[in-house]
């Protein structure tokens, strides 16, 4: 029987999601590709387990996540219920819809009909009547943006999630979804866009001015790019990463020898300040009070470790950001 240790919430800092009454922790775990049946069971709770020890309360996930779909939320499910049951109400978990999981019309993208099935079949796998957060993944172009919004509204109203947020949203669009949701009586929660130190739209396309400007929270996937930015590309590509397999997500012809000369630039600086190169993406992420959260994967908790070890040092002088924008931008 798994108990949690009785320090969790000594070291890890919490931030206010927006203008809400939710802080989530500076560091959330997000089950994207890690898993699956692919995995190891005991690796798998291995990880939620020493995430929950170190303060890490929010599991973010989406129906589309494992591989196959919807595995991650069953491991979750199973998880759950053999380790975390009396810490229910200490944890943050979070789904979306708005991939494909199912052939035909709406198996995908923002229907009303799509979401809200969606939902009660994450809801199935993870063995809970509610979610705390539920997403809009992605931004419909062809379903009126009242029409999704509603579905998010009414999945609350229903008692089946406390909190709603979108993610892969613009800027404009974001603004809208808000309005609507505040017109509804369903504040938007938080934003989930990709953000890291090689990936900075969300500064250069005002996402993170408007989410101020609006009260919304934001909880950054893919700090460490994949991969890229945690240590592994410094001499090329490792026979066992992703970039050698066949991750759509990375592809080799995308480690070029002048990206791995950016990465080594950045790791020196990295060095300096007494952190490994990822967590001093982590912490660069972490530097914005806009940001609330930064998602982090975990294939061991050796990996979950040396990432929680960035909220040791958030701190970036201006000399420092000077030298990082130099790096990333020779």
């Amino acid at each position: 029987m798994y108990t949690a240790h009785p320090d969790r919430y000594t070291d890890l800092p919490y931030r206010r999601s927006g203008r809400s009454g939710l802080k989530l922790p500076a560091l959330s775990l997000g089950l994207w590709h890690n898993f699956g049946p692919d995995r190891p069971v005991e690796t798998q709770r291995a990880i939620l387990r020493r995430a929950f020890d170190l303060g890490i309360t929010h599991f973010d996930l989406a129906n589309n996540y494992g591989p196959p779909p919807g595995a991650a939320e069953s491991a979750l499910g199973e998880a759950l219920k053999a380790d975390f049951t009396p810490y229910r109400d200490e944890l943050v978990i979070s789904t979306k819809a708005g991939y494909l999981m199912w052939p035909g019309p709406y198996g995908e993208w923002g229907s009303r009909k799509s979401v809200l099935s969606s939902l009660d079949h994450s809801l199935t796998r993870l063995g809970l009547d509610h979610v705390d957060i539920f997403y809009s993944h992605r931004f419909d172009p062809e379903t009126p943006l009242e029409e999704t919004m509603g579905a998010l509204h009414s999945a609350v109203q229903q008692g089946k999630a406390l909190y709603v947020g979108v993610s892969n949203y613009s800027a404009e669009q974001t603004r809208d979804a808000a309005r609507i949701l505040s017109e509804l009586g369903t504040p938007l929660l938080i934003h989930q866009p990709r953000y890291s130190l090689l990936d900075r739209r969300p500064e250069e396309q005002g996402l993170l001015d408007t989410l101020d400007e609006l009260g919304v929270g934001s909880i950054a996937y893919s700090p460490l790019e994949q991969g890229l930015l945690t240590g592994r590309y410094l001499d090329g590509i490792p026979e066992d990463s992703r970039a050698a397999g066949d991750s759509p997500f990375l592809k080799s012809d995308a480690v070029t020898e002048d990206l791995v000369g950016r990465l080594r630039a950045l790791n020196e600086i990295a060095a300096s300040r007494g952190q490994t190169l990822a967590q001093m993406a982590l912490a660069w992420v972490l530097r914005d009070g806009r940001i609330t959260s930064a998602l982090v994967g975990a294939s061991s908790t050796r990996q979950l470790e040396d990432s929680v070890g960035a909220i040791r040092n958030l701190e970036f002088d201006a000399d420092t950001v000077a030298r990082i924008d130099a790096a990333v931008q020779t």
